[in-house]
Formats: C-alpha cells, structure tokens, sequence
C-alpha cells in the first residue's frame, strides 16, 4: 500500500478529518469515513496510513480540445473553446451515464499518465484554446489538482471551469472559487424523488451549491437532462424551474435530450416534452431557457428576453450567427444580455 506513494498521481488529499481510527472526507457531501486500506464511494480517494489521498492527482482519462457551447455554457465565452480534461470514476452512478467507460472505471496509479498543472495549461495555450474546463466524469474528484493549475491558467489568462453534479461540499466549492474558478454548469437531476432511487443522494445539496457558486461570483449554467419516465413530469420539471427562478431568472436553464446509455433503455425523450419544459420555463420568467441535444431546434437559440430578437444562433454546437453589441446588449431594444467573458470568434466553420 505505501508503495502507491512513490506515484506522482498519489497526493494527500486537502480536505479530511479524523474519525478515530478511521477518516472523513470532506470533498463531496457524501461524506465517505474510510478505513485504512479502503477507498470511498468514488474510488479515487484512500486512506494509507493514516492519510487520506487522492489517486488523480494528474491522473486524467480524457484530454480534448472542445467547443464552450457543447458543455453547454451558452453565456460564458461564446465561441471560444477549452481544453477539456476529466478524472476516471465518479461519485455518482447514474444509470444512464454516456460516459460510463470512463465513471465506471477507478483511477489506477500503476497504469497513469501524468500531466502536471504546468504541462495542462502548456496544451491549452499551445492548442489555442481560451480555458481549461473539467468535464466528462466528475471534475470535483481532481480538486488538488484543479486547485495547482487553475492559478497558473489564471495568470495565462484561460478561464477555468467545470461541468459538474453539483454534489461538492461548500467548503470545496469556496476553495474551488478562491483557485480561479470562473464559470460551474451543474447538472440536476430531477426531484428529490430523481436523487433518491437514482444517485442516492439529496437534491438540497445541489440547490444550495448553485446558489452559493452564484454568491461566490461565478458564471452559472443549469442542465436538466429529461429522461422518459423518470424526470419528465410536469410536476417535476416545474419544480425545476421554480427552484431556478428562486435564485436567479437570468442562470440559463437547459432542457436536454436522454439518449438510452449504458444500462437504461427507455426511449429518448420526445422532443415535445423538451418543448413544453421550455414553454413553462419561459411563461414563468427564466429568461433564457433552452432545448439541447436536438440539432437545429430553435430553441437552442438565444433570443433577446425583452423584445424576442434573435441573438445568438447556433448549429451542431458552433456559433452560426451573433448580433449581441460589444456592450452586451441586443441592438434591437437595448436590453442588457447576460454574458460573461467575451465573444470569441468561433474557430470552426460559419454556415
């Protein structure tokens, strides 16, 4: 066991306490207490000796250069692209999960590739890209990781963000915000119900964290994956946008179409069902409500909230047109756009 220690992918992890003999981990809120020898929930944190550590520090399943919208930040550096890295595992087990060869999988020291906090930012830069985001699995399970190398693209002038289940503790949401973190698009899930029989976990904790990243300064995205039979009620889609609305109407809230993936095989959500949650979405005053997942919808566009123009239009993820003024207004009736950074001239071809 201590021989895992002589790999530069094994760190001590930041945040734990001790339990008498054993140890909690304090980065998510499941709140794993670990045994000596054993790992938490997620598999990429183990107590050796005493000492928490993580097993990911570096240790990234996937690293790839992709489009801001496709996250979907469709607010946040419109046009630009980062550089997208990911941890292996995860600490939640969807069943539906599209990226279950890498959640599904722990991180193995034995087998890791390193890539330092200086070398990732190295690729991004060199890559052209304008940011790093975490994405893919569960970026919060690379926190000590994150925490090294979101200053130093800070200091390149990269954002940093994550694409997250939003099921991290505050404490490490705060430190996640005080490295540079710029920009969180949280995934939730459904109702109380959703989080109970398919994560075990609790929606309040997913709540307070998009309220508290939107105290902290952040940009924040909200993604609602609609999932037939499971989440795509009225009830509770309407639950979903009163509890956005609550805390801000202008966060973008995404309703996105489920494909059947790993072991769920329920028909993909019919795309009526995605445009009655962007109706009710909209009657109720989220400002900028949106459909994902379905090529050329409409409703993957941005219209100006105040006079309906059309802003921002989008194709397959790449930005086809954009009419937003430089001072972040529609140029039709002045009203102020949320967007945060500025528009980057998209890279891939315009239609």
């Amino acid at each position: 066991m201590m021989e895992l220690l002589k790999y530069p992918t094994v760190n001590e992890a930041r945040l734990y306490e001790a339990h008498g003999d054993k140890l909690q981990c304090n980065l998510c809120e499941r709140h794993c207490v670990i045994a000596n020898g054993n790992k938490g929930y997620c598999k990429s944190r183990m107590n050796i000796r005493g000492k928490i550590y993580t097993l990911s520090y570096g240790n990234l399943s996937a690293i790839e250069s992709r489009p801001i919208e496709i996250k979907p930040f469709f607010h946040f550096y419109p046009g630009s692209t980062a550089l997208t890295f990911s941890p292996w595992s995860c600490n939640f087990s969807c069943p539906w999960c599209q990226n279950f060869h890498l959640a599904g999988t722990p991180p193995n020291p034995l087998k890791a590739r390193y890539v330092s906090p200086e070398a990732l930012v190295d690729m991004a830069i060199h890559g052209g890209d304008e940011g790093l985001c975490g994405s893919f699995t569960e970026p919060t399970l690379l926190f000590e990781y994150v925490l090294d190398a979101f200053p130093i693209a800070g200091k390149r002038n990269l954002y940093n963000c994550f694409v997250s289940n939003g099921y991290l503790t505050s404490q490490a949401l705060r430190s996640l915000a005080e490295a540079g973190m710029d920009a969180i698009k949280i995934d939730v899930k459904g109702s109380a119900n959703t989080y109970r029989n398919y994560c075990a976990a609790n929606v309040e904790v997913v709540w307070r964290n998009i309220e508290e990243a939107k105290r902290l300064g952040m940009h924040v995205e909200i993604v609602n994956l609609v999932i037939t039979d499971v989440n795509d009620d009225e009830d509770c889609l309407s639950e979903i946008i009163q509890r956005a609305l609550e805390i801000d109407p202008e966060i973008p809230l995404h309703f996105t179409r489920y494909h059947p993936a790993y072991q769920f095989t329920k028909p993909r959500t019919e795309i009526h069902t995605l445009e009655k949650a962007y109706e009710m979405a909209r009657n109720a005053g989220v400002k900028y409500p949106y459909i994902g997942n379905v090529s050329g919808h409409r409703y993957e566009n941005t219209y100006c909230p105040k006079c309906g123009r059309l802003l921002i239009k989008r194709l397959n993820f790449k930005i086809t047109s954009y009419s937003i003024t430089r001072e972040k207004k529609c140029p039709e009736c002045g009203n102020k756009i949320v967007i945060s950074g500025e528009y980057v001239k998209n890279k891939f071809s315009l239609y």
